[in-house]
């Protein structure tokens, strides 16, 4: 009997970057419009999914044999704990394959705001390199360098980007009240705050928490008043967990040196996104991604190898998956 697997990413995704499943599972590639799907799973032995996407309906799971649901990355909000947990189907995921490249994308995004580099790139464009380059020197534009880096929420990727930012010469320190790495921030001479302290002080402050409803609307209008007019912002945890109007307010105000966002309470962000709204420089003080912190090809070949080797672990060598989230 064939190992039957259903998986929503399209094949092309782990063939290009040399990941595809071993040879032992027969995976069917569908997508969730694809008329199908249901009565793929239900004859399937487990489900492979992207962490990004929208939200799985229960009744997917409802009469299936899945012995495992894996995620090809570290996110868990696409499946209802409960639509598994009262079937008895493990989830899994792949913790940690997209620290590097999330600690890459913030000191890279925070150096290239507080600099103002997306400002530079469109008055060059626009013929005014003389004034843009008066105005950038008379700024008096700091760097990294001693920079005082935020980090809210210091789970395995928090405590990557507190690493690469000691590298890069910056002061860490971090929110977390249940932080199991407290020992090695520490190490790093990292030191534990306050939400509002940290707030107050940073010159940049990086979001790394789960979206759940103590982090939704997390960074809202007060905590922003909070930041210093100089500081930029990094969102690079999940939508909701910062109040995009009275982020787009504080740009557009001036009450924010710079933002850059890279996930969104809907996604695609729509077109009436306020952050989609700016107007005027305060264009220049937001940079925009789309979902892709985490995303580079040596992140993605660990996290998809990883995740074919878990479910044949689970499939074929009938052991329990690693990385069990519930």
């Amino acid at each position: 009997m064939p190992i039957e697997v259903v998986c929503l990413r399209p094949e092309a995704d782990f063939a290009r970057v040399g990941a595809l499943p071993p040879p032992a599972l027969s995976v069917r590639y569908c997508g969730l419009a694809d008329a199908e799907l249901a009565a793929h799973i239900k004859t399937a032995q487990a489900l492979v999914i992207p962490a990004v996407g929208p939200k799985l309906p229960n009744d997917l799971f409802a009469d299936t044999v899945l012995e495992l649901v894996q995620v090809t990355g570290a996110g868990v909000d696409r499946v209802a704990r409960d639509a598994l947990e009262r079937r008895n189907i493990p989830l899994a995921n792949v913790p940690g394959g997209s620290n590097s490249a999330v600690a890459e994308y913030v000191l890279t995004s925070a150096s290239m705001l507080m600099r103002r580099l997306v400002f530079a790139d469109a008055e060059i464009k626009a013929g005014r390199y003389g004034e843009s380059r008066a105005r950038m020197l008379a700024a008096n534009l700091a760097g990294l360098e001693d920079a005082l880096l935020g980090i809210v929420g210091l789970g395995v990727i928090g405590l990557a980007v507190a690493r690469q930012a000691v590298r890069c010469g910056c002061r860490v320190c971090y929110f977390d009240p249940a932080s199991p790495h407290a020992a090695a921030a520490a190490e790093l001479g990292v030191e534990a705050k306050s939400l509002d302290e940290l707030l107050s002080c940073a010159d940049i402050v990086s979001l790394h928490v789960p979206l759940a409803p103590s982090t939704t609307g997390l960074i809202g209008a007060r905590e922003l008043a909070c930041m210093k007019a100089s500081a930029v912002l990094v969102q690079a945890a999940r939508g909701g967990v910062v109040d995009e109007a009275a982020l787009a307010a504080a740009l557009q105000e001036g009450r924010l040196a710079g933002a850059a966002v890279d996930v969104y309470s809907t996604e695609p962000p729509a077109a009436d996104n306020p952050l989609l709204r700016l107007t005027g420089e305060a264009q220049s003080r937001i940079l925009l991604s789309p979902h892709i912190a985490g995303v580079t090809r040596q992140a993605s070949t660990y996290l998809f190898r990883t995740a074919w080797q878990n479910v044949a672990r689970v499939l074929v060598d009938g052991k329990p998956p690693l990385y069990r989230v519930y």
